[in-house]
C-alpha cells in the first residue's frame, strides 16, 4: 500500500502547529504570572550550542510549510524570521496554518514517486516524496516542536504530555 502523503503530512502539521501555538500561549501566560521577562524565555535553549526557543519555532513552521509545499509541488511562502515575542510567534504559526489549509489532497497525487529536492548546508539532496516526508520532513518538524516544548519545560513552564499531544 502506498503512503497517503496528504493525510500523513498536512493534517499532522496543522494539528501539531495548533498544539505548539497552545504551548506558546501557556508559556506567555506563565511568564506573566511568574513575572519573567518573555524575552528571556524566547532566548532560552537546552544547551549552549542549540538554537533558542524562538528559532526552534521558526524552524518547526518552516519544516511544515516547506515540507508540504515540496510534496504538493508549489512554492512555499517565505517568512522573515523577525519574531521577537510570543505574539509574533503566534502570528507566524497562523500564517503557516493559513498556507497549509490552502493545500488539498489532489495536489499530492503522485507525490510519493516525484523527486523532491532541497539544499542542505553542503549539497542539494533529491529523493522521492515518500522517503522525503517520512525520513526528513516529519522528523525535522517533530524534532523542533519537541525542542520548543522541552525548552519551556526546562524553564519551569507547567506543561504536560497532553499539552504536546493534544486530544486524539
Amino acid at each position: 500500500m502506498k503512503t497517503p502523503l496528504y493525510e500523513t503530512s498536512v493534517p499532522v502539521f496543522i494539528r501539531m502547529l495548533g498544539q505548539l501555538a497552545r504551548i506558546l500561549d501557556k508559556a506567555a501566560a506563565d511568564a506573566e504570572a511568574r513575572k519573567i521577562d518573555p524575552a528571556a524565555l524566547l532566548a532560552s535553549r537546552l544547551a549552549p550550542d542549540m538554537y533558542p526557543l524562538v528559532k526552534q519555532v521558526q524552524i518547526a513552521t518552516d519544516a511544515a510549510v516547506d515540507g508540504a509545499a515540496r510534496l504538493a509541488g508549489v512554492e512555499p511562502p517565505s517568512f522573515d524570521d523577525g519574531e521577537r515575542s510570543f505574539a509574533d510567534l503566534g502570528a507566524r504559526i497562523r500564517k503557516a496554518l493559513a498556507f497549509l489549509e490552502t493545500l488539498g489532497p489532489g495536489q499530492f497525487e503522485g507525490a510519493g514517486e516525484r523527486a523532491v529536492s532541497w539544499k542542505s548546508r553542503d549539497a542539494t539532496i533529491s529523493v522521492k516524496g515518500a522517503p522525503y516526508l517520512l525520513n526528513h520532513a516529519l522528523p525535522k518538524f517533530y524534532f523542533h516542536v519537541t525542542m520548543a516544548y522541552a525548552i519551556l519545560r526546562h524553564e519551569g513552564v507547567a506543561l504536560r504530555k497532553g499539552d504536546f499531544m493534544g486530544k486524539a
